[in-house]
């Protein structure tokens, strides 16, 4: 039996009723809500014919169906159309990302979080993943007497900063003239090659220990932390909010798993290089998302590193409206991540 024009039709209207209401549907409700000059019954006969196919599912005797996980899988290939967030969604978006870049991890926490606020599902991001990122500058910007604050800039287009102790003789065009210094020594180095360079400049650049000797504290302990990938994870709780995971046992089950960020990143991760993919219900491999899916896009970075962004939500999710916000977003990061730096680095300077 072939799924013809008329099956397509009605499978739709099931479909997008049922990831508004969460409530199995039946056939006198699509007769009334959509208008396919269809009556109840002949409806009826194409639901049943959907089953047999296995697109729809009984949950009881008595009851309207819902969409099975292939259904989703020929919504999402075939049948979804493509929606456009609001201009205030986007507007939001961008306004949350208009301010100076800082810590990777400032970031990307903040883009999960967004994420969840915008789509009310459990968001994940990862960072770029790839080779280190190198220095491109290191800036040196008097605070008070004695202490600086060390600004280094990444190709990546991410601002670390720390404040240091500098000697107490220190103006600041004598600051000025160290931090060219270093960064015409330094540019080009990843953040480990820097740490191992730091101590033979120590010998060379005499006078300026306290502040070499601050520098390497710093990035030694900042290197040590991003060993670990870090995993943003915002709406923990969102998905406990839908009747699919109404059972306590289920809904332990899937925050355990989002407490193993390892785990969790692999996940995530597994959905490739692809700009989205879609892996629903069984398609994720993993029992406890049995009833959910993972949606995913890729963000960039100036030096074509990739990151991920990824939507956990229920099978049901408003699969038009997430690809929306994840294109934004990874829009909004790309952007960040590829033109910040320099932008960046006026700002702290004119601050």
């Amino acid at each position: 039996m072939e799924i013809g024009d008329r099956k397509l039709r009605i499978l739709q209207a099931i479909i997008d009723d049922y990831i508004l209401t969460g409530v199995p549907v039946g056939s006198r409700t699509i007769s009334k809500k959509y208008d396919m000059g269809l009556s109840s019954a002949t409806i009826r006969n194409e639901m049943s014919d959907l089953e047999e196919l296995g697109y729809l599912d009984q949950p009881h005797v008595s009851a309207g169906r819902i969409p099975s996980t292939k259904a989703y899988r020929l919504y999402v290939d075939s049948l979804m159309r493509t929606g456009k967030i609001s201009d205030d969604t986007e507007e939001s978006i961008r306004d949350h990302f208009s301010g100076r870049i800082s810590q990777m991890e400032e970031v990307i926490d903040h883009a999960a979080q967004v994420i969840s606020n915008l789509t009310h599902y459990t968001s994940v991001v990862l960072p770029p993943k790839g080779s280190q990122p190198r220095l491109r500058t290191i800036q040196l910007v008097p605070v008070s007497s004695g202490v600086a604050l060390a600004v280094i800039v990444t190709d990546s287009g991410i601002i670390r900063d720390n404040v240091i102790r500098i000697g107490m003789e220190m103006d600041d065009d004598t600051l000025y003239n160290i931090s060219r210094a270093l960064t015409e020594e330094l540019r080009g180095l990843s953040l480990q090659e820097v740490c191992e360079t730091i101590p033979r400049l120590i010998e060379r650049m005499r006078g300026n220990d306290e502040i070499l000797q601050g520098l390497y504290g710093y990035l030694s302990s900042d290197r040590q932390r991003a060993r670990a990938a870090h995993v943003a994870v915002g709406g923990t709780s969102n998905l406990l909010a839908y009747p699919e995971y109404s059972d306590v046992d289920k809904a332990r089950n899937f925050l355990s798993l989002l407490e193993t960020r390892d785990k969790l990143a692999d996940i995530i991760r597994g959905s490739g290089e692809m700009a989205f993919t879609v892996r629903i219900g069984p398609e994720t491999g993993i029992p406890e998302m049995a009833d959910c899916s993972i949606v995913t896009a890729t963000y960039s970075t100036q030096t074509g590193q990739q990151g991920t962004l990824g939507v956990i939500g229920p099978t049901r999710m408003r699969y038009s409206r997430v690809f929306s916000i994840l294109n934004a977003m990874g829009r909004e990061l790309t952007d960040l991540f590829s033109g910040g730096a320099d932008e960046g680095s006026e700002e702290r300077r004119d601050t």
